[in-house]
């Protein structure tokens, strides 16, 4: 699909800066139904999610996700799959632990972990045991970049992620006449936040952005006390504040915001938290406003709305997010291959996965293929805004629903 409306606000495009980066994936083979069937059982697949700990949150959040596949699976004609669930605690050396018990119970695939530091801690056992890891969320980019041959990961890397958030910013700041002209830069110093602060100087420069970082601020995504970083931040007199965080930070930075009446131009998200419900209902009409550049879902495709059909019927009130999208996909993958492999085995699955070819799916772009890498590198993100406890996309404008509202409403002027 062709993206008209970047073209006059990005010289760098999404197609441009992707060419040679390696193969678009195999067209798909087919193994007939009725030998999956024929075997009687589901596919064993273990969950690794963060339910516990500093990321319980979103851990929990996924597990949402979780819920709502085996119903859509069944609509669309896809085998059932058998889930074993596990707990990472938010713990890298938890993740890992896990990961080894699952497959000692005989788990056939599995399907995690949200985190960047935990998933590749369970890349590394599923490599090691030759068990298929199709990860949900993470975008750490090494992750890919190891040489595994085991490990598939449908979701974008920092980089890809910064690409199309800088593309979808020009987009907005061009749709609302307005622009910042500076930024201060604040972000976790996990895994993912490190490697996002690495991907921002590497890919920032290329799009000729209208405003400049004036300081970057690290913090602990399990810290319970911002007010000096907020303090810091506000300082610098930026415009905007950019940042990439996970949901309980994204919480403490605007109570601190709110309580030194710190309003900037815009917040702009790269990441997590600013748009998961937890965030929504916490802060009510404090949570309106910030812009969240994130991989998201195509609201308008079919498959979309079935999902979000099934998740109102299993959770009413809950807003559909990256966190369900990608671990429906994901789940979605290990039912494909499952099918078109027509055996469990190990092999097989990951034979199967290497040449997925899903075009009705539901995140941005054209479907779900991988390269030679396991890394679906066609996959895109997109710009949404909390809007009224609500989440409008705003871009890219073939997947969005709504219109970008500019600039942020200052907090001390909210009921």
């Amino acid at each position: 699909m062709k993206r008209k409306s970047h073209s006059k606000t990005a010289r760098v495009s999404r197609r441009t800066f992707t060419a040679g980066l390696g193969a678009t994936g195999f067209l798909a083979g087919t193994a007939p139904f009725n030998i999956v069937r024929a075997q009687g059982a589901a596919l064993k697949v273990g969950m690794l999610l963060p339910r516990s700990g500093f990321e319980a949150g979103i851990g929990q959040d996924c597990q949402r996700g979780v819920d709502i596949t085996a119903g859509v699976l069944k609509e669309l004609g896809l085998p059932p799959l058998q889930i074993i669930n596990a707990d990472t605690e938010s713990s890298v050396d938890t993740a890992r632990a896990r990961a080894e018990k699952l497959i000692s119970e005989g788990a056939q695939l599995l399907v995690g972990a949200f985190d960047s530091g935990q998933s590749t801690a369970i890349a590394q056992v599923a490599e090691q045991n030759g068990i298929p890891f199709v990860i949900n969320i993470a975008a750490a980019p090494p992750i890919t970049e190891q040489g595994y041959k085991f490990v598939f990961r449908n979701f974008p890397t920092a980089g890809m992620i910064l690409r199309d958030a800088f593309i979808d910013q020009k987009e907005v700041f061009a749709a609302v006449g307005a622009a910042p002209k500076t930024a201060v830069f604040m972000h976790v110093n996990d895994t993912f936040g490190t490697a996002m602060k690495g991907g921002i100087g590497a890919v920032m420069p290329k799009f000729d952005m209208p405003y400049k970082i004036v300081e970057t601020i690290a913090y602990d995504p399990a810290a319970r006390d911002l007010s000096v970083e907020i303090s810091k931040a506000k300082a610098t007199g930026a415009d905007a504040l950019l940042c990439v965080s996970r949901l309980n930070d994204a919480i403490l930075l605007t109570r601190e915001m709110v309580k030194q009446r710190w309003t900037p131009m815009a917040i702009m998200s790269m990441g997590p938290g600013w748009y998961e419900d937890q965030y929504l209902k916490t802060l009510n009409k404090l949570s309106d406003g910030p812009l969240s550049f994130a991989p998201w879902y195509d609201p308008n495709k079919k498959l979309s709305k079935q999902l979000e059909a099934a998740l109102a019927k299993a959770h009413p009130g809950v807003n559909m997010n990256v966190n369900h999208v990608y671990t429906f996909e994901a789940l979605l993958i290990a039912s494909d291959a499952y099918k078109r492999a027509g055996s469990g085995d190990p092999k097989a699955l990951a034979d199967a996965i290497r040449k997925t070819d899903i075009k009705d799916n539901v995140s941005i772009g054209p479907g779900i293929q991988f390269d030679a890498k396991g890394q679906n590198d066609k996959i895109k993100g997109g710009g949404i805004q909390n809007r009224g406890g609500k989440l409008v996309t705003v871009a890219p404008k073939e997947a969005a629903n709504g219109n970008a509202e500019w600039p942020l409403k200052p907090y001390d002027k909210r009921a």
